[in-house]
C-alpha cells in the first residue's frame, strides 16, 4: 500500500526565508475544503497572513497574553510550565504564511436539548463531547498539511496559541459572526534537508477490531 502522502508530514518549526506564492495558498485552502463535514456544513473559513511584520506581532501578542493568563495561577510549578509553552506557541514566527482557521457554528443534539431545556444541562452535555463542529476543522486542516506536505511545504498543526484568539482576530480586524479562532499552522519551505517525527504508538496498542 502507497501511503508515502501521510508519512512526508511532519510538524515544521524552521522555515527558509522564501515566499509562498499566492496560487499556491489558494490551491492548498481548496485542498483543505475538500475534507468531510459534518451535513455538509463546511463550516470554516481561513485567514492568510502573509506579511512578516503582522505575523511576529501575532507572536507579540501571544506572549503577551501568555503572560497575562499566568498571573491567573498560583502553583509554581505550573506558572513556570504555562510561561514555558510560549517559545512553542510562537514557533511560526519565522514562517512566511500563517494560516488561521476559523470554526463556525454548528448545531449539535446537545445544542436542541439544552434549548428545550427539559433535560438538564450535565445529561445534555454529554451528546456533545463529539464536537463534530470541530472535527470539521481538523479534517480540513489535516487536508491542507498532507497537501502542503506532498508539493515541499512543511507545516505545524497549533492550537496553544488560541487563547489570544480575541487579540488576534482584533488585531488583524477579522470578524465574521458566530466565527472562532480554532487552530493554525505556519507554512514555508522547511529549511531542513531532513525531516523526521517522534515514534508512534504500535498499531496492536490502538486497534481492537471487533468480528
Amino acid at each position: 500500500m502507497e501511503f508515502e502522502f501521510v508519512y512526508k508530514r511532519h510538524s515544521v518549526r524552521q522555515f527558509k526565508d522564501e515566499q509562498v506564492p499566492e496560487q499556491t495558498i489558494k490551491e492548498l485552502i481548496k485542498a483543505a475544503t475538500y475534507a468531510p463535514s459534518g451535513k455538509n456544513q463546511q463550516n470554516w473559513h481561513f485567514v492568510a497572513v502573509t506579511d512578516k511584520n503582522k505575523i511576529a506581532e501575532i507572536a507579540r501578542i501571544v506572549e503577551a497574553k501568555n503572560a497575562e493568563l499566568a498571573t491567573y495561577l498560583r502553583d509554581e510549578a505550573k506558572i513556570k510550565g504555562f510561561k514555558g509553552t510560549v517559545a512553542y506557541h510562537t514557533v511560526f514566527k519565522g514562517a512566511p504564511v500563517l494560516i488561521l482557521v476559523y470554526a463556525g457554528p454548528y448545531e449539535t443534539i446537545a445544542d436542541m436539548l439544552l434549548a428545550d431545556g427539559i433535560m438538564s444541562r450535565e445529561e445534555a452535555m454529554k451528546y456533545a463531547k463529539p464536537n463534530p463542529g470541530i472535527q470539521n476543522i481538523a479534517a480540513a486542516l489535516e487536508n491542507l498539511q498532507l497537501a502542503a506536505a506532498s508539493i515541499g511545504y512543511g507545516t505545524c498543526w497549533m492550537t496553544g496559541p488560541t487563547y489570544a484568539a480575541e487579540e488576534i482576530s482584533t488585531y488583524l480586524g477579522f470578524n465574521k459572526e458566530g466565527y472562532h479562532l480554532a487552530a493554525m499552522t505556519p507554512l514555508g519551505i522547511p529549511s531542513a534537508d531532513k525531516l523526521s517525527s517522534p515514534p508512534r504508538k504500535p498499531v496492536d496498542d490502538v486497534l481492537t477490531i471487533i468480528g
